[in-house]
């Protein structure tokens, strides 16, 4: 390649990596003169690109926003992340899959055969994990109003559609976050997942009664339709394969999340607003929190933030325990002994979780775990015992 065509390359690398570059760092960075790098900022213009001179003391460049695409430019690794993305876009509940292949199909145009055939040899299937019930889609428009709403800090106003389907249990006080109930004092739910969901009544509560025969049918009274949430709208964020808002809803002082499925904005947007402090100091610790039915954080030992946290000593090498934990920590004893540390909503949960890897165990602590380990084998004993005959 010749030497200027491949530093207008790294130039434009540079002027990509950031937002503004001071015209001396520019030359340092090409090992060149300041006049060069005028020239050679002439030049990208030439072909497209919209670079804008900044001016002041010291002088710079930076790439602006233009009203068309220029040729584009992708190292390797960027042409490989790229190639992924938009093959696993199917799994990310967008629906943008057919907006994804075509774009996929477009980049793949304009690469050069290098990079082209290194796109071709990565074939990804996205599969997605089997569901009871089809996981929403949410529209790209609603999306993007959401999106523009928390760039630009603005009042957002929308319609909130009730759940469609069976209700689930819905976790503390977020909104709309039917997908990961919070289980219940002694439940056996494994660590590191929410509880699976169980029937609409609670255990030990009285169905509601059946009204007498040949009574009719009651007619639902007219209602109003409820009035427009209004919220301060700070991130948009995916768990678990759907889309949620995190906000602070106005109405209620106090945050919520919002399932994006069920959200249908109005326009306009409200005022401006000052950005807030989010608990737990990151959206993936609120998030983790409230999805998990409690205030606390995650901690940083991987399992701060689960109500029941226990430690245990398995007869199995790390290494195959590593392979089915997704959350906790895992420590080498030696070859066929491991220190794990895990967390869950519940003792008998956390035992039960514990339990399934079909090995010693020893329990360091608290006693609480250990409880629930001999609560567990007495009801195991006995479901183990054979049933009597039933009379004819």
């Amino acid at each position: 390649m010749p030497k200027t065509s491949a530093r207008l390359l790294s130039l434009l690398s540079l002027l990509q990596a950031r937002r503004d570059w001071p015209g001396a760092l520019l030359a340092e960075r090409l090992d060149v003169s300041p006049r060069t790098v005028r020239r050679d900022v002439d030049r990208l213009r030439e072909l497209g690109y919209p670079v804008v001179a900044m001016k002041g003391p010291d002088g710079g460049y930076r790439l602006d926003a233009g009203t068309e695409l220029p040729p584009l430019l992708f190292d390797d690794e960027q042409a490989v992340a790229l190639a992924v993305a938009l093959q696993i876009a199917t799994t990310t509940g967008a629906g943008i899959e057919e907006a994804a292949a075509r774009a996929l199909n477009t980049v793949r145009q304009v690469l050069p055969a290098r990079l082209r055939h290194r796109v071709d040899t990565l074939r990804v299937t996205a599969v997605d994990r089997p569901a009871i019930r089809p996981e929403p889609q949410v529209d790209s428009d609603v999306l993007m109003a959401i999106g523009a709403a928390v760039h630009g800090r603005e009042v957002l106003r929308f319609d909130y559609s009730p759940v469609s389907g069976p209700v689930r249990a819905t976790v503390g006080t977020s909104e709309g976050c039917e997908g990961t109930p919070a289980a219940p004092s002694g439940s056996a739910a494994p660590s590191g997942s929410a509880a699976p969901p169980g029937s609409a009544a609670p255990p030990g509560s009285a169905a509601p009664p059946a009204p007498p025969r040949g009574t009719p049918p009651q007619t639902p009274r007219h209602s109003d339709p409820p009035p427009p949430r209004r919220v301060e709208p700070h991130h948009l964020v995916t768990w678990g394969r759907r889309w949620y808002l995190v906000a602070w809803d106005l109405d209620r002082d106090d945050w919520r999340t919002f399932r994006a499925d069920r959200i249908t904005p109005r326009t306009p947007t409200g005022p401006r607003f000052p950005p807030r402090e989010l608990p737990g100091g990151s959206v993936a610790a609120f998030i983790t929190a409230r999805f998990r039915g409690i205030g606390a954080t995650q901690g940083p030992d991987g399992v701060g933030g689960w109500p029941c946290r226990g430690e245990v000593i398995l007869s199995l090498p790390a290494a195959e325990v590593l392979r089915h934990t997704r959350e906790g920590i895992v420590e080498e004893l030696g070859p066929d002994r491991c220190r794990v540390v895990l967390g869950s909503w519940s003792w008998p949960g956390l035992a039960a979780a514990i339990g399934r890897f079909d090995a010693d165990i020893e329990v360091i602590g608290p006693p609480e775990l250990a409880s629930a380990f001999a609560h567990l084998a007495t009801r195991y004993a006995a479901a183990g015992q054979p049933r009597a005959a039933p009379n004819p």
